[in-house]
């Protein structure tokens, strides 16, 4: 079996320096693209929080379509705001350097990404939240804090007092993980945090992230519950993780936009004869 090998690169999202905000992988997959089993299987060696793959699906004029999947080492999700957000820096810098505009076909729907400036502008679905007062108790437990305010959209959204309180915050991982969906987001106003409205911090142990530095979607929640409390539609958030990340944010009604700065740090090949012969051999 001769070499077969995908590009590969690797990108720091939310961040205007290299070794912050969140790094992705990103990974495009030859016209036949590749059983799941497999992307499984690379996103599990790379062990960042996310590997997107892209298929390429053609283009009209400035406007790239692809397909796009993101992985954990554990599991396919629905939705990733900072591997979406490399994927987009890699397609604009290192494959289509006159395009302006790429639509991602993906299982959240048509997700578009523009560049904007320096920075690059995704359109994301906005996530309602209801109230969770039932898990009040085992959400105060896992944080060792009560929450001003509590949460449920797919994550939990757990509200704090103090900027100061999220980035001092050391949960139980173990308690973070037996709660229902697919990871906990705490945020709290950034009021005495100039050019700051919110900060947060996101912690997804079920999805084998115990805190994920810089998470896009998690915004699609907050964006919206922070553009109501403040008053506002646009918005500048950090989170507060040890990488950290900016995020610049603007509230639609049913959609949000989250814009950001990338980095490429790494880029090379997954040498993907090695993969298929492990798959082979069981």
């Amino acid at each position: 079996m001769g070499a077969v090998r995908i590009p590969f690169f690797q990108v720091d999202a939310f961040t205007r320096k290299p070794f912050a905000g969140n790094p992705a992988a990103v990974c495009l997959l030859p016209k036949d693209g590749l059983a799941e089993r497999l992307l499984q299987q690379i996103a599990a060696e790379n062990n960042l929080s996310e590997t997107a793959f892209l298929l390429r699906q053609g283009s009209q004029g400035r406007t790239l379509r692809y397909q796009l999947r993101w992985f954990t080492p554990t599991t396919e999700v629905d939705l990733c705001g900072h591997a979406t957000l490399a994927s987009a820096h890699v397609l604009f810098t290192q494959v289509d350097p006159q395009a302006e505009t790429v639509e991602f076909l993906t299982r959240s729907g048509l997700l578009r990404v523009q560049r904007q400036g320096e920075q690059l502008m995704m359109d994301f679905p906005a996530q309602p939240i209801q109230p969770w007062p039932e898990a009040m108790e085992r959400v105060s437990a896992a944080l060792g804090v009560v929450p001003l305010e509590l949460y449920q959209g797919g994550m939990g959204l757990a509200v704090l007092a103090s900027a100061r309180q999220v980035q001092q915050l050391q949960p139980n991982l173990a308690e973070v993980k037996a709660l229902a969906g697919s990871g906990l987001i705490v945020t709290a106003s950034a009021e005495d945090i100039e050019e700051l409205d919110f900060v947060s911090r996101v912690f997804a142990p079920q999805l084998g992230i115990p805190e994920d530095p810089v998470t896009g979607s998690a915004h699609c929640l907050l964006i919206p519950y922070w553009a109501e409390r403040l008053g506002k539609v646009e918005l500048r958030a950090r989170q507060v993780s040890a990488r950290g990340g900016e995020l610049f944010c603007r509230a639609l009604g049913s959609r949000v936009e989250i814009a950001g700065y990338a980095v490429l740090v790494i880029a090379g090949e997954v040498l993907l004869d090695q993969f298929l012969k492990a798959s082979s051999n069981g």
